[in-house]
């Protein structure tokens, strides 16, 4: 935080009385471990360091991204010469009219301290509980940093551990069982179970393929599947600039025409998440209702369509999707799930999910890795991928029966120039009737 706030002070003294500017920061210390046959492939460590410099000068703006060396002089130099080449950039670019800048000088700060797992424990929980499986995987494991600054005197700082252990257990036969444990404790016992959960899982798949004909059929999504739906949901479902477009899959739900289940409330909670209490353009986020009872509540409103469509800005991010996304638990206990679905689909997974009819909020999408059929409440086996068809209106909505009591953390496993601090707390979801196409 201090060299940040160094290049922060250089920069209040470096820019003209006409000029403002925002100063984004970015930082991970991260281990990576790969994991094949249930053994270390391939270890190793990525730390680095971005700014992201806004130049604002008589409603023109510009953006450079800036890679930091970890030298004092070298990143004063970096960020002078690209100040530099901002001021060249705004005399060519037009006044932006949905420029709205927040001139508040607001301070959050917020340090995790909570001690992340010594990886020779993770590895010997891993190792142990992996004998005698062909386990592949990746896990990611340490902080990491966002910064935020602005010529008005704001100032943002949050830090925050964290770990994501994806892995598949393979069958001789080729089939997968596929799952994660994340967060920022690592538990060896709660790991142990999720492993044993995965493991029993695995002896199911080397039954023969139960054959399922099209139709509708009862059936349990687990938090995993259930994270597939609400995913699509967020390209663009709670969005302010969506929502005023009609552009939002959620169109209807905003509109008070279709209404969810009771049952699901969700909302955008930044409190005690690992997404930073700031957005990028300078706007302090807080906690957003966006489903209560199933009905529509809030919506995610960044700087731009506060401006064009004369709202309140919450500090949602630049596409308005969630980051934080929580979903209320239920009721039904982790182990009645095969008894109250009594006979029908045990949905480990989904995957390719699109849209098949977007304004009616319709999905379509294939099952994937551990699908099981399920007879009075015992799993009796394996089925082969299915496409599905069916509205989140039905899914979430009138055919949905239960949720489940335990929730489960979901973080992102991108990687992509940065791990990802997007998470999502979910339940399971019990439905009456998917609709299976093919």
């Amino acid at each position: 935080m201090n060299a940040f706030k160094e290049l922060v002070e250089w920069l209040k003294q470096a820019i003209t009385a006409e000029e403002q500017f925002h100063l984004g920061y970015a930082a991970e210390s991260s281990e990576f471990v790969r994991f094949n046959h249930a053994k270390v492939r391939q270890a190793g460590q990525v730390q680095q360091a971005s700014l992201n410099l806004k130049l604002i000068n008589d409603g023109r703006h510009a953006d450079l991204g800036i890679t930091l060396a970890g030298s004092p002089e070298v990143d004063r130099q970096r960020l002078a010469e690209g100040l530099q080449q901002l001021r060249e950039t705004l005399p060519l670019l037009p006044k932006d009219p949905y420029l709205l800048l927040n001139h508040t000088a607001w301070q959050n700060r917020s340090e995790q301290a909570q001690a992340l797992p010594d990886l020779d424990q993770v590895l010997a929980d891993i190792s142990h509980g992996a004998q005698g499986l062909d386990l592949v995987g990746i896990y990611a494991a340490g902080p990491i940093s966002h910064g935020f600054a602005s010529s008005s005197g704001a100032f943002g700082w949050h830090q925050a551990n964290s770990f994501n252990f994806d892995f598949s257990l393979f069958h001789a036969n080729g089939e997968a069982v596929k799952a994660s444990y994340a967060g920022d404790a690592w538990d060896s016992a709660a790991f142990a179970q999720r492993l044993q959960h995965a493991r029993e899982q695995l002896e199911f798949l080397g039954r023969p393929l139960h054959a399922l004909a099209p139709g509708q059929y009862r059936a349990y999504l687990a938090p995993a599947a259930l994270e597939e739906i609400v995913d699509m949901l967020t390209w663009g479902g709670f969005s302010a600039q969506a929502i005023a477009s009609k552009g939002s899959p959620l169109q209807r739900l905003y509109a008070g025409d279709q209404a969810l289940s009771p049952l699901v409330a969700m909302s955008e909670q930044i409190t005690a998440s690992l997404s930073p209490a700031f957005s990028r353009d300078g706007y302090p986020r807080s906690d957003v209702t966006l489903i209560a009872d199933g009905r529509a509540q809030g919506r995610l409103v960044n700087s731009r369509s506060a401006a064009e469509y004369g709202l309140s800005t919450n500090g949602a991010s630049g596409d308005e999707s969630p980051s934080a996304l929580q979903m209320t638990a239920g009721n039904l206990a982790q182990a009645d799930i095969l008894k109250q679905l009594g006979t029908g689909l045990y949905i480990s997974n989904l995957w390719y999910l699109n849209y098949s009819d977007q304004p009616a909020a319709r999905l379509t999408g294939m099952t994937r890795f551990a699908t099981f059929w399920v007879e009075n409440g015992e799993i009796k086996a394996p089925v082969s991928t299915m496409r599905f068809d069916d509205s989140v209106y039905h899914l979430l909505g009138s055919q949905l029966e239960a949720l489940t009591a335990e929730r489960e953390l979901r973080l992102s496993a991108s990687t992509y120039g940065a791990r990802n601090t997007s998470s999502s707390l979910l339940p399971g979801a019990l439905v009456k009737r998917l609709t299976l196409t093919l």
